[in-house]
């Protein structure tokens, strides 16, 4: 753009992540219609924000994933339920089941590694320095370990300042 290009009203930043996780709730929408089994190889890695409106997880997880925290669905979920605003599902860590609600809003990353295939969403200003944290540890592993992310797709809009 250049500096002559004005602000624009319409939030097409905005417009275009909302559609994105649009494609997260239609892919696990179609899990779901299709019996509850993911075909083949493939299995999601999803990355969302815990302390995001909407989002329920056990406090346990919340103490140890203050910030941020990344789910594995493979072999070992169950209940997976997909609605306009989000999605739950249960998942075991350290053998101990959990129930979690999680708003398409609060991804931050949806990433299959089967087919080298990946989201990444922008993250509010207020959000932009993520706390470290540890890797999830639900029961789901990479078989392959060879995913490297090459397809991943990054959307990040600058603001004119």
């Amino acid at each position: 753009m250049n500096p002559d290009t004005p602000d624009s009203l319409i939030p097409y930043d905005e417009i275009v992540q909302e559609a994105l996780r649009a494609v997260v709730g239609r892919v696990l929408g179609s899990i779901v219609s299709g019996g509850g089994t993911l075909p083949g190889t493939h299995h999601f890695y999803i990355t969302f924000k815990t302390g995001a409106p909407g989002v329920s997880i056990p406090p346990h997880l919340r103490e140890r994933f203050p910030d941020e925290m990344t789910i594995v669905l493979q072999n070992k979920f169950w209940d997976l339920e997909v609605g306009p605003q989000g999605f739950s599902v249960g998942l075991t860590f350290n053998q101990i089941p959990a129930k979690l609600q999680i708003p398409f809003a609060a991804i931050t990353a949806f990433v299959d590694p089967a087919v080298d295939f990946g989201l990444q969403f922008q993250a509010a200003a207020e959000e932009l320095a993520p706390e470290a944290h540890e890797d999830a540890e639900n029961d789901g592993t990479d078989p392959d370990g060879d995913g490297d992310g090459s397809n991943v797709v990054s959307i990040d809009f600058g603001r004119k300042k």
